[in-house]
């Protein structure tokens, strides 16, 4: 799953979305990072919260990595033709 985000609420929402792909309750992920349900709820609805420590540490909590990419190279990539496009 490769996912392009912009805003902080694209992150909290691609956080959910994945512990629930992965039937996983807010309960158990918080246990495995330490935190309540409660504060992981909090961060998944206002995630410009995260701290990048936590988001590191939910990604990889939810089989998740993070990547960084020069957007102008994506840019240019997605204007070239596809193959057989003239």
């Amino acid at each position: 799953m490769a996912q392009i985000l912009s805003t902080s609420t694209q992150v909290g929402q691609v956080l959910a979305s994945r512990r629930r792909a992965l039937k996983l309750s807010q309960q158990a992920v918080a246990a495995k990072l330490g935190i309540s349900q409660n504060r992981l709820s909090e961060l998944e609805e206002n995630p410009d919260r995260l701290t990048l420590d936590r988001l590191l540490a939910m990604a990889n909590v939810l089989g998740l990595e993070l990547t960084i990419h020069d957007k102008a190279i994506r840019d240019q990539a997605a204007s070239l033709p596809v193959a057989g496009e003239w």
